[in-house]
């Protein structure tokens, strides 16, 4: 995976960046209900799988952002060119195990890849991920209930994985709203990238050209 080292002494943030570093609980987060009426509407057009084609979406919208590239490293920050989705993966039960998705192909190629991926995850059934967890996106869903707010489980030390997650999507005033969820390190964005992370993914949901590619 391909990234680049920011020069900490011209990082714009480099005191928002020592500020919230010495926290035990660096995060920041919310969680915004999105419309994805138009989404639904080509979804269903095109007879695509909602999870997946979502996934796509949210994961491309993440990228566009560099903050949610950046990953820390002791008291660096390095910037990767593309992260991939870790994302849970339902099996019988009411369990689940993880899976990658390569986010780096085009959609039409993508969803044949991500069917695959998640048939051999399913027999590996495993929660470990790979050893180079920094070029993840950390992704889940609760589809049994469409929530206002989320409370993420983070290890200790913090990571700078952004975690992404959204539940049941449900009818208001003729609009179909998801509530979708963001977790990330304070250290490495602010409220300003999150919100311009929901524009990224609106302007996917509302314009999918990219469906075609």
């Amino acid at each position: 995976m391909n990234y680049k080292e920011i020069d900490m002494e011209t990082f714009a943030r480099k005191g928002q960046f020592e500020y919230f570093q010495q926290m035990n609980y660096p995060y920041v987060g919310m969680t915004v209900p999105t419309d994805i009426t138009k989404f639904m509407a080509e979804r269903a057009r095109r007879n695509l799988p909602f999870f997946l084609t979502l996934l796509y979406a949210a994961v491309s919208a993440a990228n566009a952002i560099p903050e949610f590239r950046q990953r820390i490293r002791g008291n660096n920050i390095v910037e990767f060119e593309h992260c991939r989705p870790s994302y849970t993966l339902a099996l019988d039960k009411g369990n689940y195990c993880y899976c990658v998705a390569d986010t780096t192909l085009p959609f039409s190629r993508f969803l044949p890849d991500a069917i695959m991926r998640q048939e051999k995850a399913r027999s590996n059934a495993s929660l470990l991920d790979d050893s180079d967890v920094e070029k993840y996106f950390f992704v889940s869903s609760l589809p049994w209930v469409s929530y206002t707010s989320v409370i993420q489980p983070v290890p200790t030390p913090p990571d700078s994985n952004p975690r992404i997650t959204w539940g049941k999507f449900m009818e208001v005033n003729g609009q179909i709203q998801l509530p979708v969820s963001v977790l990330g390190n304070h250290s490495l964005m602010d409220g300003f990238h999150i919100a311009e992370f929901y524009k990224e993914l609106q302007n996917r949901l509302e314009n999918t050209e990219w469906m075609d590619v």
